[in-house]
């Protein structure tokens, strides 16, 4: 298994309580920052592929907009399930530049 690396440019790292869309790698990422936390999943709700970015955030869990399923941002799954969850990445910090970590075959 491989890793790579996605930089995030420093305009687009997202303040605390807010997200951006990051689009790299044929994927579309929805990247989080939860009170100094950050959090990377893909951005399509596993349910029918509805944007889970602009979705309502409460905490570490986010809502989608289509049909209000919930997920925790930290482990991906919908809350009270063991059986759904949305495709999450690790995020590192080096210095000053942030990175999503992608892991392939």
């Amino acid at each position: 298994m491989r890793e790579k690396r996605i930089a995030v440019p420093a305009g687009r790292v997202p303040a605390p309580g807010q997200r951006v869309l990051i689009e790299a790698e044929g994927k579309s990422l929805a990247l989080f920052n939860v009170a100094g936390q950050f959090h990377a999943i893909d951005d399509s709700c596993p349910h029918q592929g509805a944007s889970l970015c602009g979705g309502r955030l409460e905490g570490e869990v986010i809502q989608c907009g289509a049909h209000g399923l919930r997920f925790n941002l930290h482990t991906g799954y919908l809350l009270n399930s063991s059986q759904l969850k949305v495709s999450r990445y690790p995020v590192e910090q080096v210095d000053e530049q942030l990175f999503i970590v992608i892991e392939t075959w």
